[in-house]
């Protein structure tokens, strides 16, 4: 396995031991190799880590767990993965093949577990197998569109032999997204036709994009078009924000009224990369159902799902674009004000967000976080935010001022706990830029263990936490929808700085928000971990970019 892996490119195992994994890691050991294992704390983490490092790498990650309780821990990234379309091979060690039905500790039905859930899923029953199988997965994950993969390695087949001739792989599977699919040249030509006829045409970016590299052909055909482009939560980076024809996140979640008119006002809807799901349309209300609906996207199902389509283009995001300008630049186009819709959209959310990106209320307002992150980190920084407060606030005011993956969220299924890992798993991927994890303290809640992973290997990573004692975003929804009826959502306040410096990260606290800049810049400053516990603004008594909470 570790060869398999070796020749596939794999340089870094996020991952925890347990009983089934011991000739896994003793030929981590034993074996001359380039592959760095992360020991974490927990499963669950090491899945989150192994998909923040694919993100920022283009390269599929990969954890480790062991059987039993191992395995189970580990599946909830693996499902966050594999419906964010990011490449992440888990590899769970199992009971030996010989001890199935005899009730050995820890047995599980591993294929069964994982079948429902990841792209590609196999137990390895054969050691001579080994080597297919590996090529399968990282076939699996990285082309068409992208996805987790989940191998069970029992105890036996661990130490059986493989022809030493049968150790390589097809390189074009090293990275993601692999082999790329290019457009029905007829449905390119049909989508250049509605495009150029439009009146006010507008681009809504998914994740797509940023996963197929398509910034420079995304820029082509808005050009082209003067047309703007708006983007949801995962497609954040596949235009620069500070662009003029970028309107900047919509949807429920980040989205606010100014940026909402650009869709609702649009004639033609051009869907790139995205699900079209109930966040980005607010609930499939914007656009509504009149509106002509064009869509590309690497995945046909997803075409068509939502809305009646009167173009589809199932191709990666990339190729589909690039054949999409060229087209344009041979019709000619009437103007759409692109940059005039993106500007009012921009000056609508700037005219709500300024006020309090300068507030010096307590509890802290989380707009100015945002503006102070803004004012102080780098081009290049990443950016990782849990759900709940982190991601709203980020997604709307954070103005990204380029091209890239550069924020990442767990936008598929929103579990709490995920910034953290995912952080480091980003900063071991990209260690020469810096990386801000920022996290509710419920959220901190989950993952504060891993706070000494970070420790032990020094990882330079920040994080913010923005407590308010409570899950924010549960307790919003009891506030708008359920007669404010505050039922089993608040906890006891905790000092995340004192728990963080237990760790040995360099920790600092801040309730008086003429304090909060001078702290962060500390904290950004410090040449290993460090984190900043801010006493901040509840969800249900802000004005958060949130068009309505659950009801």
């Amino acid at each position: 396995m570790v060869r398999m892996l070796e020749a596939h490119g794999v340089r870094h195992i996020f991952g925890l031991c347990g009983d089934t994994t011991l000739p896994f890691y003793d030929a981590l050991a034993r074996l001359d190799h380039d592959i760095a294992h992360t020991l974490t704390r927990d499963e669950r983490h090491a899945a989150y880590m192994a998909d923040g490092y694919a993100r920022v790498t283009g390269r599929p990650g990969v954890c480790e767990g062991p059987s039993g309780g191992g395995a189970t821990y580990i599946l909830p990234g693996v499902v966050e993965a594999s419906e964010s379309s990011i490449p992440v091979l888990a590899i769970t060690t199992d009971v030996a093949t010989t001890s199935r039905g005899k009730y050995p500790l820890t047995e599980l039905d591993q294929p069964a577990l994982f079948r429902p859930l990841t792209k590609w899923n196999a137990s390895l029953d054969q050691p001579a197998r080994l080597p297919a199988m590996v090529r399968a997965a990282f076939r699996a994950m990285t082309t068409g569109r992208p996805g987790a993969a989940h191998l069970a390695f029992p105890f036996d087949t661990q130490k059986g032999f493989v022809d030493p001739t049968e150790i390589w792989a097809d390189t074009r599977h090293t990275v993601f997204p692999a082999e790329p699919t290019g457009p029905d040249p007829a449905a390119i030509e049909a989508a250049a036709d509605r495009l150029a006829a439009a009146k006010r045409a507008v681009i809504v970016c998914g994740g797509g994009p940023v996963i197929a590299g398509a910034f420079a052909e995304l820029s082509a055909v808005a050009r082209a078009l003067d047309c703007p482009v708006a983007t949801t939560v995962s497609g954040q980076g596949a235009i620069a924000e500070t662009d003029p024809l970028a309107v900047g996140v919509v949807g429920s979640n980040g989205g606010v009224p100014s940026t909402r008119a650009v869709v609702d006002e649009a004639d033609v809807v051009l869907f790139v990369g995205c699900r079209a799901g109930s966040v980005t349309t607010e609930r499939w209300r914007s656009p509504g159902h009149e509106r002509t609906i064009l869509h590309i996207d690497s995945d046909p199902m997803v075409i068509g799902a939502n809305y009646r389509t009167e173009v589809a283009i199932a191709a990666d995001a990339r190729l589909a674009l690039a054949a999409l300008a060229e087209a344009l630049a041979r019709r000619t186009s009437r103007g759409q004000d692109g940059a005039a819709r993106a500007a009012a959209a921009w000056a609508g959310k700037l005219a709500a967000f300024a006020p309090l990106a300068t507030s010096r209320e307590r509890p802290v307002r989380p707009e100015r976080v945002v503006k102070a992150l803004m004012d102080r980190l780098d081009d290049d920084a990443v950016i990782v935010a849990d759900p709940g407060t982190p991601c709203p606030y980020v997604s709307a005011h954070y103005r990204w001022r380029t091209s890239g993956r550069h924020f990442i969220t767990n936008r598929a299924h929103g579990a709490l706990g995920y910034a953290l890992a995912a952080a480091m798993g980003a900063h071991t991927g990209r260690p020469h830029v810096k990386t801000v994890a920022l996290m509710g303290d419920g959220s901190f809640g989950f993952a504060c263990g891993e706070f000494e992973t970070m420790v032990r290997h020094r990882m330079p990573i920040t994080s913010i936490v923005f407590s308010n004692a409570t899950f924010g975003w549960i307790k919003a929804g009891q506030n708008a929808g359920f007669g404010q009826r505050f039922y089993n959502v608040d906890f006891g306040r905790t000092d995340h700085a004192a728990v963080a410096a237990a760790f040995g990260v360099k920790a600092f606290r801040v309730e008086d928000p003429d304090t909060l800049e001078a702290t962060l810049s500390a904290a950004l400053a410090h040449d290993g971990p460090s984190l900043v516990d801010v006493i901040s603004q509840p969800l249900h008594e802000a004005a958060a970019p949130v068009s309505e909470w659950i009801a």
